[in-house]
């Protein structure tokens, strides 16, 4: 009986695992250039001394949803949406190139550009513009701005953002919702990666979450139900032990 037992409370703990993930992406459904977290269950027999008769269950997170969302009109000149399998750079804490889909791009006060408090990454580092300046975007990426009193004709180009080309295989999600390169995809391409000319940027636009709030909202109400199942099991297993136990003290 232990065994069924210990079965049902090892896939009763990661259906809340799962329950986990699909809350926190049913939690960015409004989040731009948001991936769903995807799950899958695996069985992990237990090996020791005795017989492999135990099994243990776990959760695995081994890839992301890379369907595109739908792309939103925003009219702020600070938005872009990428093609298909491009990336925004972003230089995190440590100095290391992470990647988002995200292209809500902001101007801090200093005129330092940044993606979710992140400095953003151009052809030269990361990219500054000057202060109290109005910048534009254009289709390959170029930033052009125009400081504040003076003529149109004064505009100039400050930079240009780096667009990066990666697989879905070659990427893996952080921690922080950034993604990084895998080991496989560092050691072929190198740590940081080179832009992509023939990328375009569509301004004005955000691509939104591709998660299926739908969808989501099916999937807790089946993780809750497998739960309820395999709580179940371990009752009827307590219980089936005990009429043997009573079975057995009568003889």
């Amino acid at each position: 009986m232990d065994r069924v037992i210990y079965t049902a409370m090892s896939a009763a703990r990661q259906t809340l695992n799962q329950q986990s993930i699909t809350t926190h992406n049913l939690a960015n459904v409004s989040t731009s250039g948001f991936r769903a977290q995807l799950t899958a269950m695996k069985a992990v027999p237990i090996v020791g001394n005795g017989m492999a008769t135990r099994t243990m269950v776990a959760a695995t997170t081994p890839t992301f949803d890379s369907t595109m969302g739908a792309f939103n009109y925003t009219g702020r000149n600070m938005d872009v949406a990428l093609e298909e399998d491009h990336w925004l750079a972003v230089q995190l804490a440590d100095g290391s190139e992470a990647y988002t889909r995200n292209g809500a791009i902001q101007i801090d006060a200093n005129g330092g550009l940044n993606v979710q408090g992140y400095p953003l990454i151009g052809d030269n580092g990361v990219l500054t513009v000057p202060q109290q300046s109005k910048v534009s975007i254009s289709s390959d990426g170029t930033l052009s701005a125009l400081g504040a009193g003076d003529k149109p004709t004064t505009i100039a180009q400050v930079g240009k953002i780096k667009k990066v080309h990666l697989e879905r295989h070659e990427v893996i999600r952080g921690d922080n919702g950034f993604f990084q390169l895998t080991e496989e995809a560092r050691n072929a391409r190198g740590a940081t990666l080179e832009d992509n000319p023939k990328a375009k940027l569509m301004s004005g636009v955000l691509e939104g979450s591709n998660v299926n709030p739908v969808t989501a909202m099916v999937d807790l109400i089946s993780h809750s139900r497998q739960f309820e199942m395999q709580m179940k099991q371990i009752i009827t297993a307590d219980e089936n032990a005990q009429k043997a136990n009573q079975i057995l003290s009568l003889s």
